[in-house]
């Protein structure tokens, strides 16, 4: 079994920075992908970015050029950089694993940004 806990969550006005940070605990696994999702209210969970445990990133268009994912693979840590905030960017965050064996998939509980003036 996994966790993942996130932190980092906040109010922040639009132009504003956040870092994200989601930790992943348990015994007897080895992490392949980890990414960050959004869900803002009313909408579907969507795909913000994510990165291989060789260091591939992919992400959303919706914020190329101003979130930046990266990883520390010995402590089984992922973070997300939200520079350039826009009031759309405002969601529920969840950090996401792909886990061997059996790869499963593992969700934190989530972070609320919260990006208003």
């Amino acid at each position: 079994q996994v966790q993942l806990v996130e932190s980092g969550g906040d109010l922040v006005q639009p132009g504003g920075s956040l870092r994200l940070s989601c930790a992943a605990s348990g015994s007897g696994f080895s992490i392949h992908t980890m990414g960050w999702y959004r869900q803002a209210p009313g909408k579907q969970r969507e795909l913000v970015a994510t990165i291989t445990s060789g260091g591939g990133t992919n992400y959303a268009d919706s914020v190329k050029g101003r979130f930046t994912i990266s990883r520390d693979n010995a402590k089984n840590m992922v973070y997300l950089q939200l520079n350039s905030l826009k009031p759309e960017d405002t969601a529920v965050y969840y950090c996401n694993a792909l886990v061997a064996p059996g790869w499963r998939t593992y969700w934190g509980q989530g972070t609320q940004v919260t990006v208003s003036s």
